[in-house]
């Protein structure tokens, strides 16, 4: 079954249209944090952050089905719903984050973010990693690192990722000064080339990067110098964002800064389209007076509806607060994994964002090990990822209803692959 479903996806769709593992699964039904395939077997999703709050949790569930029986249509009509919405997702931010733009992607929030960046400062030079991903439109294609087909825009400059494990002959230097070096640096060679600089794009849990252990403050030189040449630092929450990290509801927050814009997608609204960019007032003039936005779908009510129930449920749940007890007792057992096992060099994360990059004897990264090691946790029916520069980092990101027995579960089954799996070493 699942080779004639090959098939059709790649006649419907198109070749080379990705899927999650060798051996794909066929998913049918899900709820919480587990999934059904179709033929009943029943899997662990440690993977996705789609579902932020559960799979088909029934509140989110209820308000899409009770919205959709009174009205769904776009944002040249007036509605309460969006603005209901807007008024309690601002409040989690800090006070220059007032205002906002409803979408449908983080690819389109992270786009218009780019086109705010552009108006408020006149110049188009943005600054991304080297290791990252922020979407897929024309425009925010060229951010990600070595995933075009074309020629990356000579606005764009990639710096060195944060990486626990650089190389010797730059580890004379604190991470945060040589993160700092590389931003000026990328700021000079913008600036030579007639682009000015618009915008420091990031993560602030670098996720994609492989979210090495940061300290509190880590930016703050870098950002000194993005806003000593009048640009701004746009934060991608669609990973950390809504709680995940358990210590805070955004990843800017927890490394101690207060970007500029900041982007949502992903969890807003528990697998329902919904995305948002939000900036200041003054920001948020400068782009209205230069483009004519408008978003079909962005700030529907069903969507809207959706949004507002998620962001409920992680309050009323107190699902933040489940996220860091329930991140910190997966940690510690990853740590007694990596008594077991010298593979794991470090195991990292916050909240329910939580992993170990594994390399080997010579501080080789295993990447080939840990995509191993990803396939046979499948084929043992829990879901998991892997990312960094060098893929050798496996991620573990679930429904932030996830518990400690389901941790149990999951390093259970960990333990045991390892053992079965080509050692790396």
């Amino acid at each position: 079954m699942n080779e004639e479903l090959i098939e059709r996806r790649r006649r419907l769709l198109g070749p080379n249209f990705s899927t999650f593992y060798k051996n794909p699964v066929h998913i049918v039904r899900g709820k919480g944090v587990w999934l059904w395939d179709a033929s009943g077997k029943k899997y662990l999703d440690c993977y996705n952050n789609v579902p932020h709050v559960g799979h088909c949790h029934p509140e989110v569930v209820n308000a899409i089905a009770e919205q959709a029986k009174i009205l769904n249509t776009h944002t040249r009509y007036l509605h309460e719903g969006i603005l209901d919405y807007l008024d309690r997702l601002l409040s989690k931010h800090h006070k220059t984050i007032e205002t906002a733009i409803m979408v449908c992607s983080g690819s389109e929030a992270n786009d218009i973010a780019l086109r705010m960046a552009e108006a408020k400062t006149g110049h188009r030079g943005v600054i991304v990693t080297d290791s990252t991903y922020h979407g897929n439109t024309s425009a925010v294609s060229q951010l990600g690192y070595g995933r075009n087909m074309g020629p990356v825009g000579d606005h764009i400059r990639y710096i060195k990722a944060p990486d626990n494990f650089r190389d010797n002959e730059t580890m004379d230097i604190s991470e945060a000064k040589f993160f700092k070096q590389n931003v000026v640096e990328a700021i000079d060679s913008l600036k030579e080339a007639g682009h000015g600089v618009s915008a420091l794009l990031i993560c602030p849990f670098f996720a994609n990067e492989g979210f090495p252990n940061l300290e509190h403050g880590f930016l703050d030189e870098a950002i000194s110098n993005i806003r000593n040449e009048g640009a701004i630092v746009i934060a991608d929450e669609v990973q950390p964002g809504f709680g995940r990290i358990g210590t805070n509801w955004w990843g800017y927050q927890k490394i101690g800064i207060e970007p500029e814009i900041v982007t949502m997608g992903k969890p807003m609204a528990n697998g329902h389209p919904v995305a948002c960019v939000a900036t200041s007032t003054e920001i948020m003039g400068s782009f209205r007076n230069n483009y004519g936005y408008f978003n079909t779908f962005g700030g529907n009510p069903v969507s809207c509806a959706a949004a507002s129930a998620t962001l409920e449920v992680v309050e009323n749940e107190k699902l933040i607060e489940n996220a860091l007890a329930v991140g910190q007792y997966a940690l510690k057992g990853l740590e007694e994994l990596k008594k077991e096992f010298p593979q794991i060099k470090q195991v990292r994360g916050s909240g329910l964002f939580f992993g170990a990059e594994m390399r080997g004897e010579n501080n080789e990264p295993l990447t080939q090990y840990v995509s191993q090691i990803a396939e046979k946790m499948r084929d043992k029916r829990i879901l998991l990822g892997v990312l960094g520069k060098n893929r050798n980092t496996l991620k573990i990101r679930p429904p932030m209803v996830f518990s400690k027995n389901n941790v149990d579960h999951l390093l259970e089954h960990l333990r045991d692959t390892m053992k079965e799996a080509e050692c790396g070493l």
